[in-house]
């Protein structure tokens, strides 16, 4: 397989590992947001949230539970983000289920999205296509 992902898994390439489960790991990003940007993966390989099993989410979301506190801690970081990114257009670069750990700083220089307003009528109409499409398992 060519993900750098799950070569990072199996040692192929080498990284700053942080945490790692029988199913989860963690290490450093090669080109953080700020010192302490952590990527967390799943080790068995999933293109993305969606593709990803349920157990298996649930397992990264206590991984990050443990890790975060720690690495605020060690880079002295003021607060976090948690990112994920989720197909091409939405910036996804390797396609392997990761999220983003992002330590921040009062005036990093960083900025959240901008949002916009909808149009008259607008919310009410993509709610409601929401809920019509909400799968129930």
């Amino acid at each position: 397989m060519d993900c750098i992902f799950c070569k990072i898994v199996t040692g192929e390439i080498p990284s700053y590992k942080i945490y790692e489960d029988e199913n989860v790991l963690a290490f450093l990003d090669i080109t953080p947001v700020n010192p302490g940007h952590t990527l967390v993966i799943p080790k068995k390989h999933y293109k993305n949230i969606i593709d990803t099993p349920d157990e298996l989410l649930q397992g990264m979301a206590l991984a990050v539970k443990k890790i975060a506190p720690a690495i605020i801690k060690a880079v002295k970081a003021d607060a976090w983000n948690l990112g994920a990114n989720n197909g091409a257009v939405a910036g996804q670069i390797v396609m392997h289920t990761h999220w983003h750990i992002m330590p921040r700083f009062t005036n990093d220089g960083h900025h959240l999205w901008y949002g916009k307003p909808y149009a008259d009528g607008e919310i009410a109409e993509v709610a409601q296509r929401i809920t019509d499409n909400i799968k129930i398992r």
